[in-house]
């Protein structure tokens, strides 16, 4: 497969440490030079910033190499309007997209989201990263470039023999059985993937991510925000965001005591139907800064 190149100038709303470490992604890894290489579906990319440029370097093996990188990096949508609008939210959001200006939310394969976000569940990035890279090596496909191997990540029907031995081997934890049950809940088409992304009811997509096994409420909404469903209304809850959004507009003497109804009431009305972006800006930049 031959190297290709696409370059895109002048784009404000696209830092990559924004992007790749702002906690919706685990396959993109930082190189010397402080570009990033990650791969997803089957295509391995190298995405480097130079002054007004951005570079992304790589071969592509789902069709044209621009359009791939449009659709993914979600390159369509005007994110310096979306900032705009928040900003004028109150001063909170103002700082925190400040804060993570070049943040975008990549379109990232539905399977490969949900099955990411379930390893995520109680664990931290590192972890995630390393227990999906040995899914990937044991049971994707191989893609050499410049020298090196990278590895798909395993379609749902390459998984569908796996034990819950042999996820417990690559460090799941209780993850294994979620895993081994989630996929044979995708083989056995009582979850049909694609007539998920079809669906635009939002919440009867969600409903039915929560019958996945290892998926509850938060997770069904990082795969709802992540992944090529794009829903920008959903509003992910973990400790962090529980923390910037009492810290800032709840002020309960402890927050853990504050509920997700009360968090979810509060970014609805203040965010409306781009909740999500507003949970990205505020989570990363609690996080970060």
């Amino acid at each position: 497969m031959k190297e290709q190149k696409y370059i895109i100038k002048n784009q404000e709303s696209f830092e990559l440490k924004d992007i790749f470490d702002c906690g919706q992604c685990f396959r993109w890894n930082e190189e010397e030079d402080k570009s990033y290489t990650g791969i997803w579906k089957n295509n391995v990319v190298n995405v480097k910033k130079e002054n007004n440029e951005i570079i992304f370097t790589g071969i592509c093996n789902d069709g044209n190499f621009e359009e791939e990188i449009i659709k993914y990096f979600d390159l369509d949508r005007n994110y310096d309007e979306i900032k705009n609008k928040l900003s004028k939210i109150d001063e909170n959001m103002k700082i925190s997209v400040e804060y993570g200006k070049g943040i975008r939310i990549l379109n990232q394969d539905l399977w490969e989201t949900i099955i990411s976000f379930i390893i995520s569940a109680n664990n931290n990035i590192p972890r995630i990263k390393g227990i999906i890279e040995r899914l990937s090596k044991k049971y994707g496909n191989k893609i050499v470039w410049n020298n090196k191997e990278y590895y798909t990540f395993p379609t749902a029907s390459q998984l569908k023999d796996v034990t819950v031995e042999e996820y417990r081997k690559l460090g799941l934890g209780f993850r294994d059985k979620r895993l081994y049950e989630t996929t044979q809940m995708i083989i056995n088409k009582e979850v049909v993937l694609d007539e998920l992304q079809k669906n635009e009811n939002t919440k009867e997509v969600r409903e039915k991510l929560l019958t996945l096994s290892g998926v509850g409420p938060k997770v069904a909404d990082c795969i709802l925000l992540f992944s090529t469903l794009k829903r920008f209304e959903v509003f992910p809850i973990d400790v962090w965001v529980r923390r910037v959004m009492n810290d800032l507009y709840i002020k309960e003497s402890d927050e853990t005591k504050v509920s997700k109804a009360k968090i979810e009431k509060i970014a609805q009305e203040k965010f409306g139907d781009i909740a999500g972006l507003a949970q990205q800006y505020l989570f990363y930049w609690r996080r970060e800064a």
